[in-house]
């Protein structure tokens, strides 16, 4: 490793520079509007398979079981 001792001023000054340019990049963000993290972050989740329908037939069943008791309590009473 090269000692600062013998590097010109301007040099190490310029080295100095371009590591704490380099130090800042880590901490950009990827995103320049909310929007756009929003539609990425969605896209990601649906790989991930988070927004699919799961087939819930206990509602469709519950709606039949409570249609046959109205349509049964009609023609009981009628």
């Amino acid at each position: 490793m090269e000692s600062t001792r013998r590097q010109s001023p301007q040099a190490a000054l310029m080295k100095l520079e371009a590591a704490a340019a380099s130090a800042r990049g880590g901490f950009a963000c990827l995103f320049s509007t909310a929007d756009e993290y929003e539609t990425a972050l969605i896209t990601e989740r649906r790989a991930q398979g988070h927004y699919t329908q799961d087939r819930d037939y206990w509602s469709f069943a519950l709606f039949v079981g409570c249609a046959l008791i109205i349509v049964g309590t009609v023609l009981l009473l009628a």
